[in-house]
């Protein structure tokens, strides 16, 4: 993958991003470089491994899954709300 001004153009407008004019050659330098990095782990042989494969035997600790019932938690929310309309959110009309 070749990363030009038109890719970096792109990638800009889907983060939402302004990159700099000075600054982007140094970002499309950085980026060729990470993807060089990638290329290199195409090379390990992984073959035989597991896909779960870990360096650490340990497991994540999982917490108990209980149920919170807080009946008046959308009142709490809606106090944040610049404009409501008895209990939803009031927002502008987006979609005609």
């Amino acid at each position: 993958m070749i990363i030009d001004q038109k890719l970096l153009s792109k990638l800009e407008n889907l983060s939402y991003l302004k990159i700099e004019t000075e600054k982007r050659a140094e970002i499309i330098f950085q980026l060729e470089e990470i993807l060089e990095f990638v290329k290199n782990l195409n090379e390990l042989n992984t073959d035989g491994l597991s896909s779960r494969f870990s360096l650490s035997d340990e497991h994540a600790t999982l917490r108990e899954d209980i149920a919170n019932i807080d009946k008046n938690i959308n009142v709490d929310i809606l106090k944040h709300a610049p404009r409501r309309e008895d209990n939803f959110f009031f927002v502008a009309k987006i979609i005609e």
